[in-house]
């Protein structure tokens, strides 16, 4: 079955990107030129329509991100699997926001490229263990919390995010001091941070990311 499976590589490290093609040609996959940049990717998998891209964050040209949005923008039917050295959870959520299938680190073992090539084809999303750890226990949690804002809500909080003052806020939005304030003090209450201090500047700097595309 796996021969059926039309897969493109990406990634600008030769050494890399030879070893994973490799052995996805060991598995019998069907396993197209590599790619070592971004536009090079992209050339691939609108000329070829791969089942599987696997894609390098950090790439020449275009990332492994971009080349993804511009597939999303032409409708492209390939599932992606991102393949990186990095660990921040903006990028996670960056993958998530894309609806990729799956984010693996690139020191995991190859069962892990074969699990992640799995749920794609079953349309699941899959994550290296401490990537799906960073989601349930750090991620979700967050993302449910913004739910119950209203869209007033949302856009200061995106506002704060930005290092805008309440008086900034108000001039932006045409709406006086004491509603930024009345805003803010809601916000906190249902974001369940402590009332003292800045904490809801510090919540909005730490979780900016999961304002993008709300």
């Amino acid at each position: 079955m796996n021969h059926t499976i039309k897969i493109v590589v990406a990634d600008d490290h030769p050494l890399l990107l030879n070893g994973l093609r490799n052995e996805l040609l060991e598995q019998n996959f069907n396993v197209l030129e590599g790619a070592t940049n971004g536009a090079k990717a992209l050339e691939l998998i609108f000329s070829e329509k791969p089942d599987i891209a696997i894609l390098d964050i950090n790439m020449p040209i275009l990332s492994g991100f971009e080349v993804i949005k511009k597939c999303r923008e032409k409708g492209v039917a390939t599932k992606f699997i991102v393949f990186t050295s990095f660990k921040e959870k903006s990028y996670i959520l960056k993958a998530k926001q894309l609806q990729i299938s799956a984010y693996l680190l690139k020191d995991e073992p190859f069962i892990e490229v074969k699990n992640a090539i799995k749920a794609a084809l079953n349309n699941e999303f899959y994550a290296s263990t401490q990537f799906d750890e960073v989601l349930k226990h750090e991620l979700s949690p967050e993302m449910a919390k913004i739910k119950y804002l209203s869209p007033s809500e949302r856009t200061i909080v995106r506002l704060i995010a930005q290092e805008k003052s309440s008086k900034d806020i108000a001039e932006l939005l045409s709406i006086s001091l004491r509603t930024v304030q009345k805003h803010r003090s809601n916000i906190i209450a249902k974001l369940d941070l402590p009332s003292v201090g800045d904490s809801l500047s510090v919540w909005a700097t730490e979780n900016k990311e999961l304002f993008l595309n709300i």
